[in-house]
């Protein structure tokens, strides 16, 4: 079974071959999907110059680009009746809008403006409103730092000054000292929604260089021990003081380095040495998901990347049981 098996359980959170990796350098710089700072005053201050259309320019047809319009200007409307507090939270919930296209219909609507203090009025809020997504944009730049500076700490064991790292590590002990530091920055709370968030975008730059496969399989190995240490914060194996056989042996699977769930599942399943059924495996993996979509928050990075940690016991215990069970007839 060992050459046939080890061929047939491989996950998309295994780590892959040995390669030589660097981590990315600096951070990117992503806001949401919101402009720079200086985007925005450059098209807002040139486009008061030299416009002469109420439409901004758009490769949308004209009703599309009339629609687009008037979802604009109501937004300019509710800014401009907003009160300072009122205004900071309109523009937190409606970041992603505050594109070039935005700024355009905003300078064009003072120059329809009919009295002076109508238009001050508008240039006083095109100003507020730039500082606070000037704000927004800095407080996101030192959060994917703070993120960045967090990841970096976590796979120091296995990189070293001046030379390229290779994966799996050389020091069988590194991913012990990973395992440690993430449990250490979970605890610290440094592992949210952002430190996720910047795994996965340093993940996804990986695999669009295509010459990084050991990055990849090591930041896919941090998003498994996140997993595995959120996993085991809370156990479902003890009910009115009996032991529940496969709830427990999940949460085996569950603690356990991804290189060792083969032979967990060969001597934990019926099909090998063990007494629980993969129907009955299959099943409390089920009502973990379940528990896990419960329990956070739909569409978040944090339950994606739990579900999919499960998801993968199942697969590696559905190919185990395959080869074990020999093709069907």
């Amino acid at each position: 079974m060992s050459t046939a098996a080890a061929a047939a359980a491989s996950t998309s959170l295994r780590p892959a071959s040995q390669s030589a990796l660097r981590l990315a350098g600096s951070p990117r710089r992503w806001c949401w999907g919101a402009p720079a700072l200086s985007p925005a005053r450059r098209a807002f201050h040139a486009d008061t110059r030299r416009r002469k259309t109420l439409l901004y320019a758009t490769d949308k047809g004209p009703e599309e680009s009339l629609k687009k319009t008037i979802e604009v200007d109501r937004l300019i409307e509710m800014l401009r009746d907003a009160n300072p507090r009122e205004l900071d939270q309109i523009v937190v919930e409606n970041v992603l809008a505050f594109d070039e296209g935005f700024w355009v219909r905003l300078a064009a609507r003072i120059d329809l403006c009919k009295s002076d203090d109508d238009k001050k009025d508008y240039e006083e809020l095109a100003e507020n409103v730039m500082n606070i997504v000037d704000r927004l944009v800095h407080k996101t730049d030192e959060k994917i730092e703070q993120s960045t500076d967090v990841l970096k700490a976590i796979i120091s064991p296995v990189m070293h000054e001046g030379e390229n790292a290779t994966w799996p590590p050389r020091d069988p002990e590194a991913l012990k000292l990973m395992e440690k530091e993430i449990s250490n920055r979970e605890k610290e709370g440094q592992l949210d929604e952002g430190f996720l968030s910047e795994v996965n975008a340093q993940l996804r730059q990986a695999k669009q260089d295509g010459d990084k496969p050991g990055l990849q399989a090591m930041l896919q190995k941090v998003l498994q021990l996140y997993a595995s240490n959120f996993l085991q914060k809370r156990s479902y194996a003890y009910k009115g003081g009996e032991v529940i056989v496969p709830e427990s042996f999940l949460e085996s699977v569950i603690k356990a380095p991804e290189n060792e769930w083969n032979k967990l599942l060969l001597d934990g399943l019926t099909v090998g040495k063990g007494n629980v059924s993969p129907e009955e495996f299959y099943a409390v993996i089920k009502k973990r998901i379940e528990r896990v979509l419960i329990r956070t928050e739909g569409g978040s990075y944090q339950q994606r990347i739990l579900v999919e940690y499960l998801k993968e016991i199942q697969a590696r215990a559905e190919e185990v049981v395959k080869v074990l069970q020999g093709p069907t007839i």
